[in-house]
């Protein structure tokens, strides 16, 4: 019975549960857990679930553990700099006030159990033989991500039973995440679901409490043509479509927790609102920015994507012959535009600008204007502090498809002047 309840709970994991039930029925369960899961609990046995990245010092890991099982007295006899034997002396006082709970069998699990070796030398090898010290059936599970034989302590230790999970497979995961299915909707809807996550995420991401968030963080984006009466349940490539760069948009966040659930929702309305703003601007920038003014976007662009070095090939005449594997001796190279736009001195977009502009343009407060103006339409980004009058730095801020536009509107053909495109 028990056997079932787990299997029910740990979904493709039957042989790794049945193994792990089996071990807890003995006198010595000593288990490290290694691979990519950092979440196992002991549901229906009195567990405590430790931290070691949590727990800076050795105090705070006795004082949960002993927090967990006996309550608030328990751990707060912990003296100042608690030793390893005031831990044990503590525990075995403890059982000796409760004998009736030496009957049952309790779990410690240690996530990231790695950090133990930042500890004292005798902490690790004193949590394996745990129930020795203080005569209880307790028992230690280890979780962790690095392979036991990184951190088998030199002096020797009793030797852990080695549980290894694997990784799941896109079809268990199907399966697992396919039971988190929404009420209102049906199970084929959502699996169908749950499959257009997984061919898009399944290459970068496979730990499935990450999925499962992104999962239900992109659901309500999925549903929208359903629920604006667009598209049926069985409409699949047009929900496709609907949430593909949504869901493209995710990837650039797997793993990370920058901001909430909620504000990363709002965060992508607002993208989505700005996105049609410059949509329209640049239908109309021909006519919003003055000749001048589109030249200098366009320095401005060629100065943050191209490196400094590169200056000399593009715009300088009789500058001898300059090899293109010169410039990717060092290491491999790097898409700039994947990286983002890097900051430029005023003095080198002038510079870029006096050659790409079809007529002799004087120095003049005109042109300074101009670069203050598309500052505050923001087409330029600051990148020095305000009071910085000596060589001022700029970074451009507009997309691709935007400076595109623009050099159409002058005859330009800026993507020769882009050192990607070469």
């Amino acid at each position: 019975m028990k056997a079932t309840i787990f299997e029910n709970t740990f979904l493709c994991n039957q042989q790794h549960v049945n193994e792990l039930i089996f071990k807890l029925s003995s006198h010595y369960i000593y288990v490290i857990v290694l691979g990519r899961y950092t979440f196992v609990t002991i549901r229906y046995l009195p567990h405590v679930m430790v931290s070691c990245v949590e727990c800076l010092s050795v105090a705070l890991l006795f004082e949960q553990v002993l927090l967990s099982f006996f309550g608030a007295d328990a751990a707060a006899l912990l003296p100042r700099g608690p030793s390893l034997s005031d831990f044990v002396r503590i525990y075995r006082q403890q059982c000796s006030d409760s004998p009736a709970k030496q009957t049952r069998y309790i779990v410690s699990i240690m996530e990231k159990a790695e950090m133990l070796r930042d500890t004292d030398a005798n902490l690790l090898p004193a949590l394996l033989r745990l129930q020795e010290l203080v005569e209880d059936n307790v028992s230690v599970i280890l979780l962790s991500e690095i392979v036991w034989d990184k951190f088998r302590p030199n002096t020797g230790c009793f030797e852990p039973l080695l549980l290894h999970f694997s990784d799941y497979s896109k079809g268990e995961l199907q399966q697992i995440l396919s039971k988190d299915r929404h009420p209102s909707y049906s199970a084929e809807f959502y699996s169908s679901y749950i499959n257009i996550l997984l061919g898009v995420f399944y290459s970068v991401c496979r730990d499935l409490r990450e999925l499962r968030h992104l999962a239900a963080l992109n659901f309500s984006k999925f549903c929208e043509p359903l629920e604006e009466g667009k598209a049926k349940e069985s409409d699949t490539h047009k929900l496709w479509r609907n949430i593909e760069p949504h869901l493209k948009k995710a990837m650039r966040t797997v793993y990370l927790r920058e901001v909430s659930s909620l504000q990363w929702e709002k965060m992508q309305e607002m993208e989505e609102k700005e996105a049609g703003a410059v949509r329209g601007l640049s239908a109309h920038t021909h006519v919003e920015l003055p000749y001048y003014s589109k030249f200098l976007l366009i320095a401005a662009y060629l100065a943050s994507y191209n490196p400094a070095r590169t200056d000399k090939r593009f715009f300088v005449k009789h500058h001898g012959k300059i090899k293109k594997t010169n410039f990717l001796k060092k290491n491999e190279k790097t898409s700039n535009h994947l990286l983002g736009p890097k900051p430029f001195p005023l003095d080198r977009m002038l510079a870029i600008f006096h050659s790409v502009v079809d007529s002799r343009v004087a120095p003049s407060a005109s042109i300074f204007s101009q670069i203050s103006s598309l500052v505050t339409l923001q087409l330029l980004n600051q990148a020095s502090h305000d009071d910085q009058l000596d060589a001022p730095k700029y970074k451009c801020a507009v997309s691709m498809d935007f400076i595109c536009a623009i050099s159409r509107t002058v005859n330009f053909d800026i993507v020769k002047y882009l050192y990607d495109f070469l």
